[in-house]
């Protein structure tokens, strides 16, 4: 299983809670959408709860601020998930990446490829 780790600040103009609904409610059945063209076994969202929550924890640690959410999509293999490089999946991946503009401030958002390692 490999899985793709995205995350996400909201931009600007964006609340955390307006940010969070769009996410769930518009962005999430769009990448629904186009779950078979891109071959995407799973897709989670974790929504992060309102920042003074996790102050102390963050104050303890000396952490950097939170992010809005994470996202998960998972792929049985990095080959499967290269194996849709056609042209239904090409239009799919501009698609979200143009939806995703319009609520990520993408160049505060890290992604990273990762293998899961199962500890318990």
């Amino acid at each position: 299983m490999i899985k793709l780790t995205f995350a996400l600040v909201r931009r600007s103009e964006f609340t955390r809670e307006s940010f969070q609904d769009y996410w769930f409610n518009t962005h999430a059945p769009l990448v629904a959408s186009v779950r078979e063209a891109l071959r995407i076994r799973r897709y989670v969202q974790l929504h992060s709860l309102p920042a003074e929550i996790s102050d102390s924890l963050q104050a303890v640690r000396g952490g950097p601020n939170g992010f809005d959410g994470v996202a998960q999509l998972w792929w049985d293999s990095f080959e499967d998930m290269a194996d849709a490089d056609d042209e239904a999946a090409k239009a799919a991946g501009r698609l979200l990446l143009e939806d995703e503009q319009r609520f990520i401030d993408l160049s505060r958002s890290p992604l990273w490829w990762g293998q899961e390692r199962v500890i318990f």
